[in-house]
C-alpha cells in the first residue's frame, strides 16, 4: 500500500539545485509548513502541503503515518565512518584521560595495531555477528545510508574480510552501505622498517583485488608525513583511480601536510577532516568540486583542538558534509544528532547548515545525490521523523536521540516503541 506522512509540522526537502549547498545556499532546507509527503514502490512520488495531497488522494487506500507535531526530513548520509572492527578501545579511553600520550598508548598495547590485532584473530563470521547489531544504532539514530571503511586489516587477507563482511551485511540490515577500501591506514608492525614495502603491497595487489572484485566504490588514504606522505599517497591514489576507484582522503587532520590540495590535484570526491588547513587550502577548496567532509566526533572525543575551521570553509563557497567518523579510537558515536550539536556549537554552523551538511552534502560526498538526501520526486524514500517542534531542536537538545522513526526505501525500519 502507497504510504502518505501527513501532516508534517515541518518538511525539510532540501529540494532545489542539483549541486552541492554551499554559501549562502548551505542552510537551504526547501522547508514546506504543514508538508506531505506521499511514497510509491520504495520512491518519493510527490511533495506539497498537507491540504493539497489529502484533497488529490481523497478515496485512495493509502496507510497514512501523522507527524503533527513533528519535523520529517531526508534520512542522514553519513559519509565517513569506520564501523567494522572487533574490540572498542575503552582502555585507551581512559589512558588517554590519564595523560598519556598515543605512542605511549600504542607501548601498551593499545592504538590502531590494536584494532588491526583484534581483527585479524577474528573469524569473518564474527565481525558480522557484531556488526549487525553495531549498524543498526545509526538506523535508530536516523541515518539510511552509511559509508564503511576497511583498514583494520592491513594486509590482503584481511582487508578483503572486512570488505566482505561489508557486502554481506547489506542483506541483514537496513542500512545502504558504500564500501571503501582502506588499506593505507597505516603501516602494519611487519612492515614498520619498509613502509616503501608497504606501498608497493597496497597499489599493486591490494587495490588491483579489491578492485577486480568489486568489494569497493572508493579508495582512501590517511594522508600524515609520518605514515603515508604526499608523495606515497599519491602513489596509492593514481593506482586506485587506474582500477576504476574514487577516490577520498584523511586530510590535514593531525597536522597541515598538503593532504587538501592534493585531494584536488587527484579530483578527490571529498577530502575529510581538515582540522589543519590554512587559508590557501580553502580558497583551493572553493575553485574545486571537492567536498569538505568535517568530522568534529574525533575532536570533541581526542578532547582536543582545534575544529575544522567549519565558517570559513562555507564563508569563502566551499560545500561542507559532515559525518559521525565512528570508529573505536577517536569517535564511538553513531549519533550524526551529537555531531550536529558538536558543529553548531563547537564550529558556528548554524542548524540549517549542519542538517544540510549531514543530508545532501553527505550525498554528494558519496556521489550518490541523484538518488538521495533530498525529499523530492523521483529519489529514494529515505526519511526520518523527529520527535521536535522545530528543526532547531535537533542539535539544540544535545545527546538526545530525537528520531521516532525511520524510512528506508519506503519501508519503516525503525520506530520507537511507545510505550
Amino acid at each position: 500500500m502507497d504510504l502518505l506522512i501527513s501532516p508534517c509540522r515541518q518538511l525539510l526537502t532540501l529540494t532545489g539545485n542539483s549541486a552541492p549547498r554551499k554559501g549562502p545556499n548551505q542552510g537551504e532546507l526547501g522547508m514546506v509548513h504543514n508538508g506531505a509527503v506521499l511514497i510509491v514502490d520504495q520512491k518519493i512520488k510527490q511533495v506539497g502541503t498537507a491540504d493539497e495531497l489529502e484533497v488529490a488522494l481523497r478515496g485512495a487506500p493509502v496507510r497514512k503515518i501523522s507527524a503533527e507535531n513533528r519535523v520529517v526530513m531526508p534520512g542522514f548520509v553519513d559519509s565517513h565512518a569506520h564501523p567494522i572492527f572487533a574490540l572498542p578501545r575503552d582502555r585507551d579511553y581512559e589512558l588517554r584521560i590519564r595523560g598519556k600520550t598515543y605512542q605511549e598508548i600504542a607501548e601498551q598495547g593499545g592504538g590502531i595495531l590494536s584494532s588491526v590485532l583484534a581483527v585479524r584473530h577474528s573469524s569473518r563470521e564474527h565481525l558480522l555477528e557484531i556488526s549487525k547489531t553495531r549498524l543498526s544504532r545509526f538506523v535508530e539514530h536516523g541515518t539510511t545510508t552509511l559509508e564503511c571503511k576497511s583498514g583494520y586489516g592491513l594486509d590482503l587477507e584481511n582487508e578483503i574480510k572486512i570488505l566482505e563482511v561489508i557486502r554481506d551485511l547489506r542483506h541483514h540490515i537496513s542500512l545502504d552501505l558504500v564500501p571503501t577500501f582502506l588499506g593505507a591506514h597505516e603501516i602494519p608492525e611487519e612492515y614498520k622498517s619498509r613502509k616503501k614495502d608497504y606501498v608497493q603491497l597496497v597499489t599493486e595487489v591490494m587495490i588491483p583485488e579489491v578492485a577486480s572484485r568489486r568489494l569497493a566504490v572508493f579508495c582512501d588514504c590517511f594522508v600524515e608525513e609520518h605514515i603515508f606522505p604526499p608523495s606515497s599517497a599519491r602513489e596509492i591514489l593514481k593506482s586506485a583511480r587506474a582500477h576504476g576507484l574514487k577516490v577520498k582522503l584523511h586530510a590535514d587532520q593531525l597536522g597541515r601536510s598538503g593532504a587538501t590540495l592534493l585531494g584536488i590535484e587527484m579530483s578527490a570526491v571529498s577530502v575529510d577532516h581538515l582540522e589543519h588547513i590554512n587559508e590557501q587550502d580553502i580558497q583551493a577548496l572553493a575553485k574545486s568540486n571537492v567536498i569538505a567532509t568535517l568530522l568534529p566526533g574525533s575532536v570533541f572525543h581526542l578532547g582536543s583542538h582545534p575544529y575544522p575551521p567549519a565558517r570559513s570553509l562555507i564563508d569563502a563557497g566551499v560545500p561542507v558534509a559532515l559525518a559521525t567518523d565512528f570508529n573505536p579510537g577517536t569517535s564511538p558515536t553513531a549519533n550524526l544528532q551529537m555531531i550536529l550539536s558538536i558543529a553548531c556549537t563547537q564550529m558556528q554552523m548554524t542548524p540549517a547548515e549542519a542538517i544540510v551538511a549531514a543530508t545532501l552534502n553527505g550525498a554528494h560526498a558519496l556521489g550518490m545525490a541523484q538518488e538521495i538526501g533530498s525529499i523530492e520526486a523521483g529519489k529514494q524514500a529515505d526519511l526520518c521523523i523527529m520527535d521536535v517542534a522545530h528543526y532547531r531542536q535537533i542539535p539544540y537538545f544535545f545527546g538526545m536521540n530525537h528520531c521516532q522513526m525511520t524510512i528506508k526505501k519506503g519501508e519503516i525500519v525503525y520506530q520507537r516503541d511507545k510505550s
